[in-house]
């Protein structure tokens, strides 16, 4: 076997072996930059009814987030067409394994109150416009529980005049009927607190039913449309919100 023969054998088993480390590193690559994942949306609706509250008319609430490997980070907005209404700006951040969900967010409310100070950098106590909730959830496919809490911020307080820690606990139900997703919805206040409305002891708070309905256009655009009819026992307010989803 003569050189040039020993030349052409062993750059064949170069030439094979960077093929076989350049795939896989590429495998790699792509999969590692698969894990990560982005959302960007808004929805437009009727009125913003959270938590079987009242908080503002026809509102623009838009939505930003990445999420890798379960961790995930979220902001969301909403702003209302009256200038009078209370705007909002939330922060989440959040970690997902399997159906357990714990997570931090961070509120900040423009209220109308003179006492608290607006400015979203402002943060001391009993003049921040922001509120942080600390939550945990579990969800097991036909039912998700989710309990939040408020440790921080401007929350509401009891009747002594102390931080309530002000908490809900959320009950829903997905399921599919007559060719729309449906989910039912019960809110629970499980104490005294003046950060939800009327709330001077344990409440049903929140009562949902709605469907979503996806619609597909011609140009192979979509959208989601949904209807959604609230009552508060509490408050005795009914609400019936109608959302478009981009």
């Amino acid at each position: 076997m003569n050189m040039k023969t020993n030349f052409s054998r062993t750059s064949l088993i170069v030439s094979m072996l960077m093929t076989m480390f350049g795939s896989a590193y590429a495998e790699e690559t792509e999969a590692s930059a698969a894990k990560w994942t982005g959302t960007v949306g808004a929805d437009l609706v009727s009125h913003y009814v959270w938590r079987g509250q009242d908080m503002a008319g026809v509102s623009l609430q838009p939505t930003l987030g990445v999420e890798w490997n379960g961790l995930s980070l979220s902001a969301w907005g909403s702003y209302s067409f009256d200038k009078d209404d209370t705007k909002e700006f939330d922060l989440t951040l959040s970690y997902t394994v399997g159906g357990l969900t714990v997570g931090v967010t961070d509120y900040w409310f423009s209220y109308s109150d003179p006492a608290i100070k607006n400015r979203y950098f402002q943060y001391q106590a009993h003049e921040t416009a922001h509120v942080w909730e600390g939550n945990v959830g579990y969800d097991f496919g036909c039912l998700a529980l989710n309990w939040y809490t408020n440790f921080g911020g401007a929350d509401g307080v009891n009747e002594d005049g102390d931080r309530a820690f002000s908490s809900y606990f959320n009950v829903t139900c997905p399921f599919e009927w007559v060719g729309l997703n449906w989910e039912a919805e019960l809110g629970i206040v499980p104490w005294e607190t003046s950060f939800y409305a009327e709330t001077d002891k344990a409440n049903v708070s929140n009562v949902g039913i709605g469907a979503v309905k996806t619609i597909n256009c011609s140009n192979g655009f979509s959208f989601g449309l949904s209807s959604k009819a609230i009552w508060n026992p509490t408050t005795n307010y009914g609400f019936f919100v109608l959302g478009v989803s981009l």
